[in-house]
């Protein structure tokens, strides 16, 4: 089974979109046999994609540091929920577990996780793949800033590169040949 790493909000943002992509995302996993790998929240779209996911009968897997569990924000519901000592340690066993990385979109949070796998990419130290889904436009603002970047001689192509868009969920089978 595949593993696809989720970074998104852990507020549902302000528009109802959000929420239906998130949704829309989660039978996208359950329909083609995915697994979620999330940061085990049971709030904003965490909370909606997860328990989405878990209502359809599909496989979720919670990566939470202790100070989120004691402030009772974790989903109990996960498969598998995995505690860890802090919020660096999170990031790194998340992206160990995936196979590719999605964000939807959120806070700086989000950006924080995006701009770390993207990195470490870049760095050479894996080489997944890794794409946001430009919800009504969400991350119009950030593409531009990313290309801008590359215009500027701050990314080289095949860095700027590494960033892919979806503009819906069911964009990301061709991007990541994730067909069942």
């Amino acid at each position: 089974m595949k593993s696809v790493l989720v970074y998104c909000g852990s507020r549902a943002g302000s528009s109802e979109k959000y929420t239906l992509e998130a949704q829309n995302l989660a039978r996208l996993f359950v329909s083609q046999g995915l697994k979620l790998i999330f940061g085990g929240g049971n709030v904003g779209l965490m909370g909606v994609l997860s328990n989405t996911i878990l209502d359809l009968g599909g496989e979720v897997v919670g990566v939470i540091p202790q100070h989120l569990v004691d402030k009772e924000v974790a989903n109990i519901r996960c498969t598998e929920l995995l505690v860890v000592k802090n919020m660096q340690d999170r990031k790194v066993l998340m992206e160990e577990m995936a196979d590719c990385i999605v964000t939807l979109p959120g806070g700086y949070g989000s950006m924080d996780e995006l701009f770390e796998s993207l990195t470490n990419a870049q760095l050479g130290l894996h080489n997944k793949p890794i794409a946001i889904i430009n919800t009504d436009g969400f991350y119009n603002d950030l593409i531009s800033m990313v290309n801008k970047m590359a215009e500027g001689g701050f990314l080289l192509p095949q860095h700027r590169d590494k960033l892919l868009v979806a503009n819906k969920s069911e964009d990301l089978l061709s991007l990541f040949n994730l067909g069942v």
